[in-house]
């Protein structure tokens, strides 16, 4: 057998190793009918955002979670930003930001106080500060907006891990 059919062989066998593996181990997608992440799909009604920060994280829990269409559970969240500078000039210009994140959430059964989940997230973006005034202004938008983005992303992770 040349290594060309060898080749074939293993692109031919592998992913149907790897499929028959992962079904009999028990291996389900999160939001699947019927999983315990489907029990959030459309069913949690997040705060209403305050600000620019809270509306991008709520739109990114919104498209990851659905709407609420019939809440069952409602998500709290404190947003805390902190920008900082890290690269200096020998003139004293900053030339780079930093943005460090975290959010605080509870998520609560609606028509009650007790927590079904709650924890803490955190990361950070960054931004070039060594355009014009409009580039480094949009670019710090856009390190806001992606920041939002992953720690919205952690808390789903999160939540899905611990779906009622």
């Amino acid at each position: 057998m040349s290594w060309s059919d060898r080749r074939h062989l293993l692109r031919v066998l592998v992913p149907g190793l790897l499929a028959a593996s992962l079904s009999g181990c028990g291996f389900q997608p999160m939001l699947a009918p019927g999983s315990p992440g489907a029990a959030l799909s459309g069913r949690v009604l997040v705060d209403a955002p305050t600000d620019r920060a809270a509306f991008d994280l709520v739109d990114r829990l919104e498209q990851r979670l659905g709407r609420a269409e019939t809440p069952a559970y409602r998500l709290s969240y404190s947003i805390n930003l902190r920008e900082q500078g890290l690269g200096v000039t020998p003139e004293g210009a900053t030339t780079r930001y930093n943005l460090d994140g975290s959010i605080t959430y509870a998520l609560r059964e609606i028509g009650g106080d007790a927590i079904v989940a709650s924890g803490r997230v955190e990361s950070f973006t960054s931004w070039s500060a060594t355009g014009s005034t409009l580039s480094t202004l949009g670019a710090e938008e856009d390190a806001r907006q992606r920041l939002m983005q992953i720690l919205a992303d952690q808390i789903v992770t999160r939540l899905l891990a611990a779906a009622p």
